[in-house]
């Protein structure tokens, strides 16, 4: 029987891993804000889904988020970002962290494959000593959040102060 797709506490998905080591399933991590999904991120869910049986999505909190990108930011919560990620068909299961960075979470999880975008060196990966893989995977050129709430600014700006 088939578990629903939901998004996981990191102590569920810690037995959850469990459970499907034992069934011998291979388990592939990734982790981003995901806060505007794009056609970059399901491309890296979808090439990331080929690399074994189960995809990890790890979220970062809407704090962690904040740190990181700035005060204006997330643009959509962690619990809508959850539900959008579980609704496409490479991801499995999904888990929030509310560090700045994965270390804490993959050293919990121990998966066995790290997907992380090619902008990263392999030696700047955080958390790749608790993995037996890593894989990194190119931008498609021109698909950011960055790219998309720069383009909504130019094209809305003006109808937003004029309205």
């Amino acid at each position: 029987m088939k578990t629903l797709k939901r998004a996981h506490t990191r102590k569920e998905m810690q037995k959850e891993i469990a459970k499907l080591k034992k069934q011998g399933k291979k388990i592939v991590f990734t982790n981003g804000c995901f806060d505007l999904v794009h056609l970059g991120h399901t491309s890296l869910f979808e090439k990331a889904k080929t690399l074994g049986d189960i995809l990890i999505v790890a979220i970062n909190s809407d704090k962690s988020m904040s740190r990181l990108k700035g005060p204006k930011r997330p643009l959509v919560c962690e619990k809508d970002r959850a539900k959008l990620l579980l609704a496409l068909k490479p991801v499995d299961y999904v888990v929030v962290f509310g560090e700045d960075t994965p270390k804490e979470i993959l050293s919990e999880l121990t998966p066995d494959i790290l997907v992380k975008g090619g902008d990263y060196k392999l030696q700047d990966i955080i958390g790749r000593e608790y993995v037996k893989k890593v894989y990194r995977y190119p931008f498609v050129k021109g698909k950011s959040t960055t790219n998309l709430i720069d383009l909504i600014v130019k094209r809305y700006s003006k109808k937003i102060i004029s309205s």
